[in-house]
């Protein structure tokens, strides 16, 4: 099996790896979190890539590329620790394509693909704990249109986004609605989360919305899957950097006079980091190549690929800490962000222990070494 990048995805690469690297340094992110976590002006910069357009067909004004694009690029970005949700339109824009009437796409699709519009998956509730079909919003037809009624947490950008895709109940099923930032009856509170981002609070008081399909559990199942993908990629952007800074440090800090990376003991847990890396590395590729598989056979995969990544940012990011000592968990210091980042996102879209019960859920009968 060939594993090598195409010529394409080399120059993605190289062209989302410059971005992060001269348009996007640690004082820029810093300035960022200040102002609220999210800059409409660096958002734009990766539109200016063709980035929010990714998973946008051609016709539609996008690239028209897939699972393999966007863990390259979202890897680059995860190595700068970027704040810009592009992840949420990676799985909006392909929800969107792969769901929506001809004419919800039409109205949508092109100004997601130009970066005019920002639009986020709205799908946490407090009391579902990671679970898709446990939702209390609810959907009323109303005339030709709908409205929602409820509360959706930990929304990316919730008061700076456009428009929401938001699951809701409709007659006893679950269906999925947009709904625009202007409509009436919509609320947002916004606040930083711990890596420094936006993300907020949108409660619906009979808000318009438009429906974007009436199998609301399957086209969440799937927006969810894009997100665990994206969010796998992203994790091996941080990981790769986080032991790159592990490294350089231990190569300049001395102690006896000599530097701590000579020191055997501190190499093997440096040689471990890397083991819990290039693991990680493998199963996203995994997540990413199973990511237009049957339906049964992708949500295994996302929860396979998920208990490995949790595992390793765990380790990799405790084991940063642990060498770099005290310095390694001041603001000041710029692991101590990845940390916090792989942190949150081993929580982000269902944390370890979630994800080993997902996987052990779907196990067959005839699975195990005496099978």
């Amino acid at each position: 099996m060939d594993f090598d990048f195409s010529d394409d995805q080399s120059a993605l690469r190289d062209a989302v790896q410059k971005w992060v690297e001269k348009g996007y340094d640690f004082e820029r992110r810093r300035t960022i979190v200040k102002a609220g976590g999210f800059d409409r002006k660096a958002y734009g910069e990766l539109a200016e890539l063709g980035l929010s357009g990714l998973y946008v067909s051609e016709d539609d004004g996008g690239l028209g590329m897939g699972p393999v694009e966007g863990m390259v690029v979202m890897e680059e970005l995860g190595r700068g620790i970027v704040l810009e949700p592009l992840a949420q339109t990676l799985v909006t824009s392909g929800v969107l394509g792969g769901y929506a009437p001809a004419e919800l796409k039409a109205a949508w699709l092109p100004r997601i693909a130009s970066g005019e519009a920002l639009v986020v998956l709205a799908h946490q509730e407090h009391k579902s704990r990671y679970k898709l079909d446990v939702c209390s919003t609810t959907a009323a037809q109303k005339g030709d249109g709908w409205s929602l009624s409820g509360t959706k947490n930990v929304v990316p950008a919730a008061d700076q986004a456009d428009a929401f895709l938001v699951p809701a109940m409709a007659g006893g099923q679950m269906a999925l609605f947009l709904v625009e930032r202007g409509a009436t009856g919509l609320t947002t509170t916004g606040y930083l989360t711990q890596d420094g981002a936006r993300a907020g609070d949108v409660t619906f008081r009979d808000a318009p919305a438009q429906r974007v399909t009436a199998d609301g559990l399957a086209a969440l199942e799937h927006a969810v899957d894009i997100g665990i993908a994206a969010a796998c990629a992203e994790a091996v952007g941080v990981m790769d950097k986080t032991l790159a800074i592990t490294v350089e440090y231990m190569n300049t800090r001395k102690q006896f006079g000599v530097a701590i990376a000579t020191f055997q003991a501190l190499r093997h847990r440096v040689a471990d980091m890397k083991m819990q890396l290039e693991l990680a590395r493998s199963m996203s590729y995994y997540a990413s190549l199973k990511l237009n598989a049957p339906a049964p056979e992708r949500r295994a995969a996302m929860a396979r690929a998920k208990v490995q990544l949790g595992t390793s940012m765990r380790f990799v990011g405790q084991q940063a800490v642990q060498l770099h000592g005290g310095i390694g968990v001041t603001d000041e210091y710029i692991v101590s962000h990845y940390f916090k980042k792989l942190t949150q996102l081993e929580m982000t879209y269902g944390d370890t222990l979630h994800h080993l019960g997902e996987v052990s859920a779907r196990m067959q009968d005839t699975a195990g070494v005496f099978a």
